[in-house]
């Protein structure tokens, strides 16, 4: 199995720290952002690794190298035009070829069993399974809807910006039905069979949820929610960023992967 490493965007939040260093290089805990999806990959065996590049590239080129530090072999898919978090899966169809891949954002950390969300993910037989969690403010991210089964009911897409405003998909659902579902955060983190590179828009820039997740939900097509329980941090912006810097500096979390 092999893996995506989202790493193309700007980091606007994070300005100006990205103004000269690309978001997933910036130091977390003495290391690069980036490093803990990828040393979460290669605890999990899944060594072929690509990662897309716009800003910046050449520094995260310089740092990663070909990845054979890390234990990884790295493919850069480079973008001179931004493709958007869905765009890679277009120009990466051959990469992919016909086996099943890990998508992952390159500035979350999680204390996340890869394993078992893939044997998760090919036990019920869905086109994509996603990483997700409880808690957070409701109208302060996109909520992705599941029932009991883990099977994604209702995409909820915050639009823009706006607080508590949604895209809904699909766009009406029973009443009795949409009573049984339990809200979730996505947490970066997603296996994907290959027909979903096959399903995306034709051509670049697209979104992942908007323009190709969600409408899927809406027609029904089979996918499903793991929920995590563990650590779970994101880098949004500079404050979170130094929230996130103090918290490994004073008492880094015990991270098997990094062992």
């Amino acid at each position: 199995m092999k893996a995506l490493v989202l790493s193309a965007g700007y980091g606007e939040r994070l300005r100006p720290l990205t103004d000269r260093t690309p978001k997933p290089i910036l130091a977390v805990g003495g290391r690069p952002l980036i490093h803990y999806p990828l040393r979460m990959l290669r605890a999990a065996g899944i060594t072929e690794v690509a990662i897309n590049v716009h800003h910046l590239a050449a520094q995260i080129e310089h740092v990663l190298g070909d990845g054979a530090a890390l234990g990884l072999r790295i493919t850069y898919s480079p973008e001179p035009v931004l493709a958007g978090t869905g765009g890679p899966l277009a120009a990466l169809r051959g990469y992919f070829g016909d086996e099943p891949f890990v998508l992952l954002n390159c500035d979350t950390i999680l204390d996340l069993d890869l394993a078992d969300l893939i044997a998760f993910h090919r036990a019920r037989g869905g086109l994509a399974t996603f990483v997700l969690r409880g808690g957070g403010d409701p109208d302060a991210y996109s909520r992705i809807e599941g029932d009991a089964t883990g099977r994604i009911r209702r995409m909820r897409l915050l639009r823009g910006r706006a607080r508590g405003v949604f895209d809904d998909y699909p766009a009406t659902l029973a009443a009795e039905v949409a009573a049984t579902l339990a809200p979730y955060m996505y947490c970066g983190v997603m296996v994907c069979e290959s027909a979903v590179c096959a399903m995306a828009p034709a051509a670049p820039p697209f979104t992942l949820m908007g323009d190709l997740f969600a409408p899927l939900v809406a027609r029904g097509v089979p996918l499903y929610g793991y929920v995590h329980r563990g650590l779970f941090r994101t880098v949004d912006d500079r404050a979170g960023y130094d929230k996130l810097c103090a918290e490994f500096a004073a008492a880094p979390p015990p991270l098997a992967y990094l062992r």
